[in-house]
């Protein structure tokens, strides 16, 4: 099939400037056909969304924000009038199976109602007769004049995110949707990997009224990331991805002296107790371990068998798993699809082969189910007896592979979950309040599942992830994402 070079969104209008000679070739990932050419380190186009954002900030800082939300209720209406269309993309271009796609918008346009919001959520604070100005009075009927105080949220300026593949239409939505409602400005580098769902929301944002310059796409990899995050003009940098380009982000955009949030790698732990419920444990492992092909951030990767559970836990597991049907998205009954790339499905086959070697039992093998001949397919796979301190229980994987721990008490479930560098997310499937509350209380963890394979909080909550899963103070998404687009401005005024 014909293919075409990724463009960029600057200035309102769709940009081919290449600038470069080294690109990558995107593929569909359940075929294998390349469907676009992305430009990797095209710097001058970079400079030019920063400028064309720089130069829209003052006037839409003063333009008010009731006018700036309106923009973005009718953004909610095209985007709703567009669901199919956009769900369609990332099927061809990342590889969800139709249900997952449509999943990943309707969770991004949570964020979009969530931003409508930001007159609410901008409010300042004031405090008049703070003080008087005379140190002689302590009141204005004693001669002295009132002084009054308050604090006025205001934007920041130019702001940048950097969003994985992963979720190629939310995930960007997590990001400048409230920050340009609060008045920024924002310029989007979206994964190389999935470059055209990005460029598509951001149209539909311009046609729904956004001016020129306010939202802009740049395509690229490393080089442009590095030139964004220490752009004199940039204030404050978004990213979600791994943790090793996390912490790599973060130090560089503070150093630069920028705002930084960054959301990192995950080994996600969910807990199955003996009394759960096994028909929600087996639905909710599956869907969280295998969902998205394992490729989220927020995958249960390892469950804890606590006592006896693993008597049922296994066999079940083994048997649900076997059952998906493993093909492109957009086929009937679908329950797996492809992983993104070919470099991840060989990364993810190697950690089976190490998983292997580290004595694991490997209990399904999803190298010899039924795969299709042609994409980037690896079947869910499943290892039992696996012991803390093992690669496959200790690195992010990043694809469908479930390892299973055996422990007798909860308390030493807990106590193995806690060992893992990563806090993104904990999970118990238990009946008992008392196991319930015992877990909450004690997971090192940001997001808490009870009984819910897959914790990932609504749009009016923070993203928050612990530990290495997160560098930074404030989360993306609720409350924190308005604190992390906007600054406090003090005012002492007084009147003579």
């Amino acid at each position: 099939m014909t293919t075409a070079t990724a463009h960029h969104f600057i200035g309102g209008k769709r940009i081919d400037r290449p600038g470069t000679e080294n690109v990558l070739s995107n593929i569909n990932p359940a075929t294998g056909e390349v469907i676009g050419q992305v430009p990797l380190d095209s710097i001058t186009t970079a400079d030019a969304a920063v400028e064309a954002a720089r130069a829209a900030f003052a006037s839409w800082a003063a333009t008010p924000i009731g006018e700036r939300c309106q923009i973005m209720f009718r953004y909610k209406a095209l985007l709703e009038a567009h669901f199919d269309e956009l769900a369609a993309m990332i099927v061809s271009e990342h590889g969800k199976t139709m249900a997952e796609a449509r999943g990943d918008v309707r969770r991004g346009i949570d964020c979009v109602e969530f931003a409508c919001a930001a007159p609410t959520l901008m409010m300042g604070r004031s405090l008049p007769q703070i003080a008087v100005s005379s140190s002689f009075c302590r009141t204005e009927d004693e001669g002295g004049v009132g002084i009054d105080s308050s604090a006025d949220r205001v934007p920041l300026g130019v702001c940048v995110g950097i969003t994985p593949f992963n979720f190629p239409i939310m995930v960007p939505l997590w990001m400048w949707p409230m920050a340009v409602a609060c008045g920024n400005t924002f310029v989007l580098k979206p994964s190389e990997k999935v470059p055209q769902c990005a460029i598509r929301e951001v149209e539909l944002a311009h046609e729904a009224g956004l001016p020129d310059g306010v939202l802009n796409v740049v395509t690229g990899g490393p080089a442009v990331v590095d030139h964004l995050i220490t752009h004199d003009d940039v204030k404050a940098v978004s990213f979600v991805g791994s943790t090793k380009v996390a912490a790599h982000i973060h130090s560089t955009a503070s150093a630069a002296g920028k705002r930084a949030q960054c959301m990192g790698g995950a080994k996600n732990y969910m807990l199955v107790m003996p009394d759960a419920n096994q028909d929600a444990v087996v639905e909710g492992v599956i869907g969280s371990a295998f969902g998205n092909t394992g490729q989220r951030c927020l995958a249960g990767s390892v469950a804890i068998a606590v006592g006896d559970a693993a008597e049922w836990l296994v066999p079940r597991l083994v048997e649900a798993a076997n059952a998906l049907k493993i093909a492109a998205g957009d086929q009937p009954g679908v329950g797996m699809g492809p992983l993104i790339d070919e470099a991840s499905r060989e990364r993810v086959l190697r950690y089976i082969g190490i998983g292997e070697e580290e004595g694991a039992i490997l209990a399904l093998d999803g190298r010899n189910v039924d795969l299709p001949r042609t994409g980037c397919f690896v079947g869910p796979t499943i290892f039992d007896n696996v012991r803390p301190g093992m690669q496959i229980v200790e690195e992010e994987i990043f694809g469908p592979v479930l390892s299973i721990v055996r422990e007798e008490t909860l308390d030493a479930a807990i106590a193995t979950m806690n060992r893992s560098r990563y806090g993104n997310m904990g999970v118990i499937f238990t009946s008992s309040g008392y196991a319930a509350r015992r877990f909450r209380s004690h997971a090192q963890a940001g997001m808490i599942g009870i009984n819910v394979g897959v914790p990932a909080p609504m749009a009016v909550f923070p993203f928050s992830g612990w530990k290495d899963s997160f560098i930074g103070t404030l989360h993306a998404n609720g409350e924190d994402a308005v604190r992390f687009y906007t600054e406090f401005q003090i005012t002492v005024s007084r009147w003579l």
